[in-house]
């Protein structure tokens, strides 16, 4: 009880549900979860059984890690890094040209991919929806998406092997940049329509062209995001074999010669190299093989958990 300003007596009144409040007029002690419910317990019962086909679904990868573990952990080291690949009966060695010519074929698709990939991620994302066009672009980037990488590898040969008579780290570039070209195109997009429409209308509203617009506004916000595209589409491209057999081929030999970096030449990577030794019947270069598929699977490894922390970034801020 309550007393008013004369002093009288007054019964609280009874608080009126909110009806904005989605609880309201619901006893939360009816809420209890337990197993004797046919609903919990068949929900309990999916949650399990997803957990244990998510283990394993995980059982092979972690075998394979183990296995490169296992058998190319060995013979890591510093020396495999600086040394070119042994002969057959020869002990040692290394792949260090096969390093340095999966980062430079690497590097050059990139270079080739990524201005191409953000400029039609660009003009995709500008352009009205249900432009022809537009429609076409975007519908060539996701059949790519799924084009086998040794057709990749067939038209590169067509294209630039046959052209500048031999093979060489250019060609497989070209290769792979077909690969890594759907991937950031249409990530890029992704991440360039979701830049807040307002930030857009006020760039608009103080002036800014449409050309200010995407050079100032959507495309430094959109970064995490086409940051991330770029590096799913080189890990991709970093494990590709079946391209480099049209194009790059294999070499024996390091890449400078004179001081100069030979591009127009046969390039050594990672990929073949395991290709060549993993069917041979000498131990040693089967151990090579073995701590080549390691180091490859770890620049992988590094490259997805980079993008993937590039992405967390993106949804924090």
């Amino acid at each position: 009880m309550t007393t008013d300003a004369s002093g009288a007596h007054v019964r609280p009144s009874k608080p009126q549900d909110d009806p904005l409040d989605p609880f309201a007029g619901v006893n939360l002690g009816q809420l209890e979860r337990s197993l004797r419910r046919p609903r919990t317990l068949f929900n309990a019962l999916l949650s399990w059984l997803v957990g244990a086909m998510t283990l394993a679904a995980l059982v092979p990868l972690f075998s394979v890690v183990w296995m490169l573990l296992s058998h190319g952990g060995e013979r890591l080291g510093s020396t495999i890094f600086t040394e070119l690949p042994p002969a057959p009966l020869e002990p040692g060695g290394g792949f260090g040209n096969a390093v340095l010519g999966t980062l430079l074929i690497v590097g050059l698709a990139a270079a080739i991919a990524i201005p191409f990939g953000v400029m039609t991620a660009v003009y995709l994302s500008q352009s009205d929806q249900n432009a022809k066009l537009a429609q076409g672009v975007r519908f060539a980037a996701k059949v790519l998406t799924g084009f086998p990488s040794i057709l990749a590898g067939v038209f590169a040969y067509g294209a630039v092997v046959l052209l500048t008579g031999g093979y060489s780290a250019v060609a497989g570039a070209v290769a792979l940049a077909i690969l890594m070209l759907p991937t950031i195109t249409l990530t890029s997009e992704d991440a360039i329509r979701m830049v807040p429409a307002k930030m857009r209308e006020a760039s608009i509203g103080m002036g800014a062209t449409r050309t200010q617009t995407v050079w100032m506004v959507l495309l430094p916000t959109a970064v995490p995001g086409i940051a991330t595209g770029i590096m799913l589409a080189i890990a991709r491209a970093s494990g590709e074999t079946a391209p480099l057999l049209f194009t790059a081929l294999f070499s024996n030999y390091w890449l400078v010669s004179n001081g100069h970096l030979e591009v127009m030449q046969p390039t050594a990577s990672l990929a073949v190299l395991i290709y060549n030794f993993a069917g041979v019947p000498f131990e040693n270069q089967l151990q090579l093989a073995w701590a080549a598929a390691l180091v490859l699977v770890l620049i992988v490894l590094v490259t997805n958990i980079l993008g993937q922390v590039i992405a967390q970034r993106r949804v924090v801020e």
